[in-house]
């Protein structure tokens, strides 16, 4: 994680320095932007691996840079941990998607920490990852359980595993690179689980629903154009309420039980 985070934050702030709104702070840009480098260094060290350390410094700087670089009508285009490591893998060659190297245990707690950062955070996207995760599950049944009636421990390892959790919840949710129109939100995103489905099943691609993401990001500012939608902002974290911190309090005691 720091061998990420330490490059990343170098490419925020020089990429804050050279395109950032002038209109606001440098310091105040800078402090904003904190949380989109550990998000995308978050991701990165789960998902990518290399033997390389000058790889490991190309996806952070790609990933971070790319936010301020590529825009249109002041969003950035692509999820910035998935687009590091896709060109980090096609241009070198030498880095690779990590499936599932956490074992059953973790792939449970990571599924609930995903949950809970939904919640807590109130993107309201939780329709994104069910159209992707439950498009890409019930073609996977389909094709395992009832046309090649294979054992239910297939289908539940293929499922389960932590990258697919970790793109299911954190990855493909990006409010700020997925279309604004609810239903077109939700056919954009399993017509990427079906074309990951294929790739991953038929042409054996590690990782393919990264890839497919980034190739399909392009298209969300024209679709954005003929669908029009409340454009999403963030908005400052409310307090949680007595349930919900209940709820996490629950959550987090039995995920380190």
């Amino acid at each position: 994680m720091q061998l990420i985070s330490l490059p990343a934050s170098s490419a925020q702030f020089i990429s804050e320095w050279l395109f950032g709104k002038k209109t606001i702070p440098f310091f105040t840009r800078l402090k904003n932007g904190i949380p989109s480098v550990l998000i995308s260094s978050f991701g990165l060290s789960l998902l990518l691996k290399t033997n390389d350390l000058s790889v490991a410094v190309f996806a952070a700087v790609v990933s971070i840079a790319s936010k301020y670089i590529i825009r249109i009508n002041g969003r950035h285009i692509f999820n910035p941990s998935a687009l590091g490591i896709v060109l980090s893998i096609w241009l070198t060659g030498n880095a690779w998607v990590s499936p599932g190297q956490w074992g059953s245990n973790a792939v449970l707690f990571f599924g609930v920490l995903c949950l809970g950062f939904i919640v807590t955070t109130r993107v309201q996207k939780l329709d994104t990852s069910l159209a992707f995760l439950g498009t890409f599950a019930g073609l996977v049944f389909a094709r395992q359980i009832i046309y090649l009636d294979w054992p239910m421990d297939h289908f539940i390892q293929s499922v389960s595993t932590g990258s697919l959790l970790i793109f299911s919840f954190f990855m493909i949710t990006d409010p700020k690179t997925i279309p604004g129109h609810k239903t077109v939100r939700i056919v954009w995103c399993a017509a990427i689980a079906v074309v990951a489905f294929y790739l991953s099943a038929f042409k054996f691609m590690n990782g393919a629903p990264i890839f497919v993401l980034v190739l399909a990001q392009p298209l969300v500012p024209l679709l954005d154009s003929f669908f029009k939608a409340n454009k999403f902002e963030w908005v400052p974290s409310k307090a949680c309420t007595p349930a919900e911190k209940k709820f996490l309090d629950t959550v987090y005691s039995r995920s380190f039980m």
